[in-house]
């Protein structure tokens, strides 16, 4: 492997730079590791635009970043491109990667980048956010753009890379700017490890929540109603509800109490939090009355009013509420995806007000409760501590007191995390729960938020124990994140084979003439219950017709009743997990029925 940059005071810093400036520091070699992937897929990105602008020679560019999906590159021509083009992108791109042009840096004014690039309004527009006097530009052959970098020596050593996908952004991702061309793209050091990553990418598509969704008739999505506003059809309410139903005796078991605030709340109460002036451009407003209401991005200011309602002792803490909280937050249009990125969702939501020395001991009960909740559902997870961002309220002492609290619990009971500096909330630091799926995909769910900041700023107390007034730690706290995302997730990660215990139908009782659907709905009732929901595929359509229909909905069982069934009081059974058909009593089939439902306890 060949050195590519180096690693300099936690920064990445190409081999031309770092000479430059006479810099050393830790060698990074050209192979899959995050920090060697982060230079050849920005190189990467600009292979991509050199091949573009070849072949569309009116191409301008904006920004070409690496992001979590490989690099993609934000363009406009006056060409119509479509999916059909990437190949000839590809073979371009290949074309000039044998050539192995050097990548020279070279830096000038603003005021003369300004002058280089006139005539070109995208190159304005990122002129327009750097701060800097001075820019960097990056030339491979006759192709140069403005960038930081880093990037490698030379694009020779670009070889295994795929364009994946071509869609539209707002410039500056803003609804109210032009629409330009977006086209994304993967890169690796390595041949293998592009074939198992377009392997991943094929497996995933065949388990994209959106097809399953439909196809099992879980959700949908109409124009008429609003992008980014889910309608959850009957199959998916029973999930949801099964769901919703097993975490609502988690939680009481736990000690949480369920409460549940406004949709809307004055405008004040949002400045008072520092929602208004952080958060304000991903909420929406009204006014009643003459006086402004904000629409809750969360729900920490109603549990809020929940706990100033009565005066409270050192005594009654900790106080757990939690609550299926719908929020709403004001999202790009090009940023919504399916059920993963919505405009309207449910938080499994809670917020835990305690005591200083409390907060070891809730901040490793929610982990606890965690691992028991993912390690069911068959996750591997990684937790990350987030530090304070760039917007963010509270004085740096609040915060390195309430980041070093995170970290000492973590530290004190052995358990693994990394540090996402800059990623926390604006009012605390906070442990974010990144899951794992069965093909090996990063997941953002849970989140564990530490607050000093909303107690101070609602003057939040209680009676300590010598009477004095003392203000409480908030915890904030969501272990799916929302039951929208979550459920996305969990159809992909079991591809549409949901667990029996939440599956939205676990029977499907397919009669097979007129005569049989009474004995049929009589087996019906008796899954009610005991908590388990069947449907009766009894449609004017052949045997065979109907059994397939149910199995395209992946419920875990199908029983077919015929006259024999009637009479023994016997069920014909196909397993779709097993695979395997057989014949039992009722009474064994709902035994095992309310067995496999109940296997299952968080």
């Amino acid at each position: 492997m060949s050195e590519i940059a180096i690693k300099y005071e936690d920064k990445i810093v190409d081999l031309q730079t770092a000479k430059e400036l006479g810099l050393s520091g830790e060698p990074i070699e050209l192979d899959n590791s995050p920090e060697a992937l982060e230079v050849l897929r920005h190189s990467t990105a600009h292979l991509m635009a050199q091949a573009i602008k070849s072949l569309y020679s009116d191409a301008e560019f904006y920004v070409g970043p690496v992001v979590k999906e490989g690099f993609y590159y934000d363009f406009k021509t006056s060409a119509e491109i479509g999916e059909a083009d990437l190949k000839k992108i590809e073979k371009q791109m290949l074309s000039f990667a044998k050539k192995k042009y050097p990548i020279e840096r070279y830096v000038i004014s603003k005021d003369e980048a300004r002058e280089k690039f006139k005539n070109d309004h995208l190159k304005q527009a990122v002129l327009d956010m750097i701060p800097d006097e001075d820019v960097s530009i990056y030339k491979q052959g006759d192709f140069e753009d403005l960038c930081r970098g880093p990037h490698l020596p030379n694009i020779g050593l670009i070889r295994y890379f795929k364009l994946t996908k071509i869609s539209g952004a707002y410039l500056g991702g803003d609804s109210k700017n032009e629409m330009l061309t977006r086209i994304y793209g993967i890169a690796f050091a390595t041949k293998e490890a592009l074939k198992e990553h377009m392997d991943m990418l094929r497996e995933a598509e065949k388990r994209d929540h959106r097809k399953l969704g439909n196809e099992m008739k879980l959700f949908t999505f109409r124009e008429e109603v609003g992008a980014g506003f889910p309608i959850w059809l009957p199959a998916g309410g029973r999930l949801r509800a099964r769901l919703e139903s097993l975490l609502f005796k988690a939680h009481r078991k736990r000690g949480y109490e369920p409460v549940r605030g406004p949709e809307m709340l004055r405008s004040d109460l949002w400045m008072t939090s520092g929602h208004y002036q952080n958060y304000g451009e991903n909420m929406y407003f009204t006014k009643i009355d003459d006086i402004e209401f904000g629409v809750k991005p969360m729900n920490c200011v109603g549990h809020i009013k929940v706990y100033e309602d009565e005066l409270h002792s050192y005594r009654d803490l900790p106080i757990k509420y939690f609550e299926y909280g719908v929020v709403h937050r004001h999202e790009m249009t090009g940023a919504l995806h399916g059920l993963f990125r919505v405009r309207e969702f449910t938080q499994d939501d809670a917020h835990i007000f305690c005591r200083a020395d409390q907060i070891e001991e809730q901040i490793i009960e929610v982990i606890d409760f965690v691992d028991k909740i993912m390690s069911t559902f068959e996750f591997d997870y990684k937790m990350m501590i987030s530090t304070r961002p760039d917007k963010a309220v509270g004085s740096d002492e609040v915060w390195e007191i309430s980041t070093q609290a995170l970290k000492n619990a973590m530290d004190k009971h052995n358990l693994p995390y990394e540090i996402d500096e800059g990623g926390g909330a604006f009012y605390g630091p906070k442990i974010d729960i990144k899951i794992t799926d069965a093909i090996g995909r990063e997941w953002q769910c849970g989140t564990v938020q530490l607050d000093f900041n909303l107690p101070e700023r609602f003057k939040l107390e209680y009676n300590g124990e010598n009477n004095d007034k003392i203000q409480p730690v908030m915890i904030h706290r969501a272990i799916l994140g929302s039951f929208e995302r979550f459920i996305g997730i969990l159809t992909e990660h079991y591809a549409g084979e949901f667990p029996m215990f939440i599956a939205p139908t676990q029977v499907a009782i397919v009669p097979v003439a007129e005569t049989h659907k009474e004995y049929a709905k009589l087996l019906s009732d008796k899954l009610i219950d005991i908590n388990a929901d069947s449907e009766i595929y009894a449609k004017n359509d052949s045997l065979n017709k109907r059994i397939r229909t149910a199995e395209k909905t992946r419920v875990p069982m199908i029983v077919v009743i015929g006259d024999e069934e009637i009479e023994n009081k016997t069920v014909a059974v196909r397993d779709r997990r097993t695979r395997e058909q057989y014949s039992m009593s009722e009474d064994e089939f709902l035994k095992l029925i309310q067995t496999k439902i109940n296997e299952v306890n968080f």
